[in-house]
């Protein structure tokens, strides 16, 4: 706990957001992970694998982008960042742990941008939403990477539109904003990589099937190159009877 309110802490001092909800977040986030470590460890391999794989064929490295770059675990930070002249890390939170890590490496070709990815204003202020349109700004692009991002963006979404008087936003905003974001990766003129939890199921541990639930809330993915699954809640994480995990796939 003591951990956990030091980077709360200190994440809230460095952020130019300052939102305490998002870096509560993001610091359980951080928590869990650490909890979960040896459960979590081959999806973030797999994470790693896919998006070095798609980018190695690549004429140009000048710029990279990550977007939902979060804690880095599932994110190659060491070869992008040796391998491009720049890689921006774009996510609504960078906390205090990540920071130090990048400082500690001598990362100077990385930068952090905060950034919400959702889509939400835009669709709120009756705008189609656009959520990747500044990358159109980014000079030099040539990589782009999706990690881990687009369920998230779904979640958090939803903890949003429950908070919203009844009718302020589109019946379909939730499918709107996560198709927006997969539109937005396939209009772009460089190479994309799509790391996605598309679903999740509950599961007792006798291994019967209590509940699933799509995380793209019916939009279709494109057709993943790749798939696993990521043991988001083992055994004793949320409950000593049930786990929960998530269907990823790569694209």
């Amino acid at each position: 706990m003591l951990a956990e309110a030091l980077n709360f802490a200190a994440t809230y001092a460095l952020s130019g957001r300052r939102r305490g909800g998002e870096i509560n977040s993001s610091v359980r986030l951080w928590a869990r992970a650490r909890r979960c470590a040896r459960d979590w460890a081959p999806h973030e391999e797999n994470s790693r694998t896919f998006t070095l794989d798609a980018m190695q064929d690549l004429r140009q490295r000048r710029t990279a982008v990550v977007l939902g770059s979060g804690l880095l675990r599932d994110v190659p930070i060491d070869t992008l960042a040796a391998s491009f002249d720049t890689v921006i890390l774009v996510d609504l939170v960078h906390l205090a742990s990540v920071r130090l890590r990048l400082a500690l490496k001598g990362r100077r070709n990385v930068r952090l941008i905060e950034r919400d990815l959702s889509g939400y204003d835009q669709l709120a202020a009756g705008e189609e939403p656009e959520p990747l349109s500044f990358l159109r700004q980014v000079p030099y692009l040539d990589f782009v990477v999706s990690a881990n991002l687009l369920s998230q963006i779904g979640l958090g979404v939803k903890r949003r539109l429950a908070a919203e008087p009844a009718g302020s936003m589109p019946e379909d905003a939730l499918p709107r904003l996560i198709r927006a974001h997969i539109d937005g990766l396939a209009g772009l003129p460089c190479r994309t990589c799509l790391i996605t939890d598309v679903s999740f199921s509950v599961i007792d541990r006798t291994g019967h099937l209590h509940e699933t639930a799509d995380l793209l809330h019916g939009v279709s993915a494109p057709a993943p190159k790749a798939h696993w699954q990521w043991p988001v809640a083992p055994l004793g994480e949320e409950s000593r009877d049930y786990r929960i995990v998530h269907e990823v796939i790569a694209v």
